[in-house]
């Protein structure tokens, strides 16, 4: 299921009536192939298609992630996707306001449509991120999202390196910045909130102004540690807007544990653990060739 026309005819089956070529098909995505296109109302819309068996098993969570924060960050307002086609095969919601901060050209490459150092970026990050980090645990179970201690995150980094190094041959620089991260008490949190997981400019919407609009892709979400909606910031403006972004979250009543800025870089070089691990997920050559030598660039 790759073409425009058979995702149109997927949504057809499911209810949508769309219009013959206002279709764009995105394939930039991991899990989805995503389709957008317009019903014959006029209203756009979000068609996202599962790549993977294991894609379709987590959207029933990903459903009430979406109950959870929409009317927590909707007083800001930042609307989240509401579902109104949620199969197995199928994902369909009306567009969200505003646009994407970065999407990816034919051939792959990034396109930034603002600018990830701009410190009103990082302000915003930071209050957004203060918003959805003071849901609390018992908000979190009760609504069914997994829920990680502090412990299980550092033990869950811990059993993913381990499993890592069976899979890969991994370089000694790699080897030993990792055991270290984990050995570094006071990078890790002293308490767990809920996070987005993936929350950079690709996954969120602005207005022209530069106001944040909504946010996108909660598949990763869950209570877990509050650097990891902080890494990429880290990773796409640098160490001064990473606390920027902090200072924000602090001043909007974020909880900032002393090593929390150290945390979301070691997070941002974890990166190659994360795409071994997905590679392992899909067992494609391509993604196995590409995880060993981001592990291994020597080799």
């Amino acid at each position: 299921m790759s073409t425009i026309d058979d995702v149109t005819a997927l949504a057809a089956a499911h209810g949508l009536d769309l219009v013959p070529g206002s279709a764009d098909l995105n394939e930039a995505g991991l899990d989805y192939r995503v389709v957008m296109a317009d019903d014959i109302a006029g209203r756009r819309w979000v068609l996202r298609v599962p790549r993977r068996p294991d894609v379709s098993a987590g959207m029933a969570a990903e459903a009430r992630i979406h109950d959870l924060v929409s009317p927590v960050l909707a007083a800001d307002g930042v609307a989240v996707p509401d579902w109104q086609v949620c199969e197995p095969d199928l994902i369909a919601y009306p567009a969200l306001p505003g646009a994407p901060g970065l999407t990816l050209t034919d051939d792959g490459k990034p396109e930034w449509h603002m600018d990830p150092a701009s410190p009103g970026y990082a302000e915003r990050l930071g209050r957004l991120l203060a918003r959805l980090h003071a849901i609390n645990r018992q908000q979190a179970e009760a609504a069914g999202v997994d829920v990680r201690t502090p412990d299980e995150v550092r033990t869950s980094w811990a059993e993913d390196i381990a499993r890592v190094h069976d899979e890969f041959t991994v370089a000694p620089a790699l080897s030993e910045a990792w055991q270290a991260w984990l050995e570094d008490d006071p990078c890790w949190p002293r308490q767990t909130v809920m996070t987005h997981g993936e929350i950079y400019p690709a996954h969120v919407l602005f207005d022209e102004s530069g106001a944040i609009t909504g946010v996108l892709d909660w598949t990763t979400a869950r209570v877990d540690d509050p650097a990891r909606d902080l890494a990429a910031q880290y990773g796409a403006a640098g160490e001064e807007m990473l606390h920027a972004a902090i200072d924000a979250y602090a001043a909007a009543g974020g909880h900032v544990h002393p090593g929390l800025a150290a945390q979301a870089r070691h997070l941002w070089d974890a990166s190659p653990i994360g795409y071994a691990l997905y590679a392992l997920t899909t067992r494609r050559e391509a993604d196995l060739a590409a995880a060993a030598a981001t592990l291994n660039p020597e080799a």
